[in-house]
């Protein structure tokens, strides 16, 4: 068993983690393709999503709003339709609007009481400020793939994390609902691991890479994680 007692520093993944970014997905998505005549299943479009953002976020940086303007474009070539420039603008817009889990405010609120929070999250930074507003948690530092210019599973962003803390790594704790992008590089650089399988479509694996690992926890929600840890 984890002995969550130890930990003082808690890492998290923000979408998919903390944000029902799947429901904002098909909020976004949806549309789109309805306005071409277009219909897939929602695991047919999760898992496009997942490896188009992956194929975008390879190589050279761009902003994440960039990626997601690429996203759409991507469900244009693979379902034969061009998209408009509104509506490849729809999805990078529409995050703003991305809602919490239930559970997400309240159990930030309690491990909050037992130790430090952080932010490791691919996203641009004034994206995730409007995110940060539906969180209603202060948290100790914010790391972007627009400040390391790197984005998950890159071992960049999480370094750039880990300058930011005098806690030792073995008293930090990530949290996260890709194995992919959160679990694997976290273990990799010494993190203990959480992976908070959010259900889904696409069940276990949501709108992401597939992969395999062995995190140090599993658990359905956030709550679960706060019930656990004792805050």
């Amino acid at each position: 068993m984890l002995d969550l007692s130890k930990f003082e520093l808690f890492t998290f993944d923000c979408y998919g983690t903390l944000i029902d970014w799947e429901t904002g997905i098909f909020s976004a998505l949806k549309p789109v393709l309805a306005a071409h005549g277009k219909s897939i299943s929602d695991a047919d479009l999760l898992a496009i999503y997942g490896d188009s953002e992956l194929r975008a976020e390879s190589g050279e940086y761009r902003s994440y709003r960039e990626v997601l303007r690429s996203v759409v474009q991507s469900f244009g070539e693979h379902l034969s339709f061009t998209p408009t420039a509104q509506e490849m603008d729809s999805l990078p817009n529409s995050v703003a609007r991305w809602q919490p889990w239930p559970d997400t405010v309240a159990a930030l609120q309690r491990l909050g009481e037992r130790g430090q929070l952080a932010i490791i999250s691919n996203i641009d930074d004034d994206m995730f400020a409007a995110t940060q507003r539906l969180l209603q948690t202060s948290f100790a530092s914010i790391t972007t793939a627009q400040q390391a210019r790197c984005y998950k599973p890159g071992l960049e962003i999480f370094r750039l994390a880990l300058g930011r803390t005098t806690v030792p790594r073995d008293r930090i704790l990530h949290v996260g609902q890709s194995i992919y992008h959160d679990v694997l590089p976290a273990q990799s650089l010494g993190l203990s691991t959480v992976w908070v399988n959010r259900p889904s479509p696409r069940a276990g694996i949501g709108a992401v890479k597939a992969a395999t690992g062995r995190p140090d926890l599993e658990v359905r929600d956030l709550a679960s994680l706060a019930k656990q840890a004792g805050g």
